[in-house]
């Protein structure tokens, strides 16, 4: 009975130890990934930022708060459409950066479609792939890191500048009582397109490229990431835009557009830190405590079968006969 058992236990611990890392190394690059569906916005501003004031003479003025809602869709259908093709899990965002001023009225009002892979985040060519309207083709990430982000630098896509430029590691630290990576990245000035839609009616880009005047950008991105779920739990830029050149601005070499500290505003800081705690759990869950526990439940599955083995195989008791009474 004894040897019976030990060769169930001896079975069970082989499962469990080779099921450690085929959870780890096989099962969790193919579960983990970002759902199609997936709803979110962030709202960020900009306190005592500089903005142009397009009715009063393009000036730029010293305004209270500029406010920047970011918005982030999951499109199924197209996202299902894409798959057929690539062969792969796909992820098609619809975003929209919205910018409003003081007054409520808008800014810029600037969409783009985001395609990428749902496991490992990397960019996923098909049509539609845009920013503005303007076809482009991704190269690195663009809103989140990999799964298992690693102390590296990246390439990050930048959307004014429609292309991607290195994002550097530059350590780890605790953000929130949560251990980030923190990531930087600085785009030079650089010569970018108007937006499409402007907040005053008659003016578009076709109309500014007539006067000669041109769009310059430039911006310090930082980051601070969870690294298991590849999730920013805060985000920051130091962003400046200005007009150059041309008739439009009446003899003056330059306008400011905008320039301000752009930060999340603290109700979504807390809304992200709190969801990326719980997300990290599960990917814990995945890569660490399933496969440990399995290891050390194999290994002392193993141990005990061993010694079931060992007690079943001993010296067997030895039998004492009593001795037979001698007849005459």
């Amino acid at each position: 009975m004894r040897r019976k058992t030990s060769l169930v236990l001896l079975a069970l611990a082989v499962f469990f130890a080779a099921l450690s890392p085929l959870l780890r190394w096989y099962a969790f690059p193919r579960l983990a990934k970002i759902p199609a569906n997936q709803y979110q916005n962030m709202v960020l501003e900009a306190k005592d930022a500089t903005l142009i004031d397009y009715t009063d003479g393009m000036k730029a003025k010293k305004v209270s708060k500029v406010t920047i809602v970011q918005t982030l869709k999951g499109n199924v259908e197209a996202s299902e459409k894409i798959e057929k093709t690539a062969g792969k899990d796909v992820v098609v965002w619809d975003g929209l950066s919205y910018v409003v001023g003081p007054d409520g009225k808008m800014v810029s009002r600037i969409p783009e479609r985001y395609i990428f892979d749902a496991h490992t985040q990397d960019p996923v060519h098909a049509t539609g792939e845009s920013v503005d309207g303007d076809p482009v083709k991704r190269v690195g990430i663009e809103f989140k890191w990999p799964f298992l982000t690693e102390k590296r630098d990246y390439q990050y896509f930048d959307a004014q500048a429609r292309t991607s430029a290195p994002i550097h590691y530059k350590g780890t630290q605790t953000f929130r009582g949560v251990d980030v990576y923190y990531f930087e990245q600085t785009i030079p000035w650089t010569k970018v397109p108007f937006p499409k839609t402007m907040p005053v009616q008659g003016i578009t880009p076709a109309s500014l490229a007539r006067t000669g005047t041109t769009r310059w950008y430039t911006t310090v991105r930082k980051f601070w990431v969870e690294p298991l779920t590849g999730a920013p739990v805060y985000g920051e830029e130091l962003h400046k835009e200005e007009l150059r050149g041309g008739t439009l601005l009446g003899g003056r070499d330059k306008v400011t557009v905008f320039a301000g500290d752009v930060k999340m505003r603290e109700d979504y800081i807390r809304h992200t830190v709190d969801l990326v705690k719980s997300n990290r759990s599960l990917v814990l869950l995945m890569t660490s405590y399933l496969p440990w526990g399995f290891l050390i439940l194999g290994l002392l599955l193993l141990a005990l079968s061993l010694w079931l083995e060992a007690r079943s195989r001993g010296p067997a008791a030895t039998k004492v006969e009593e001795p037979e009474p001698v007849t005459a």
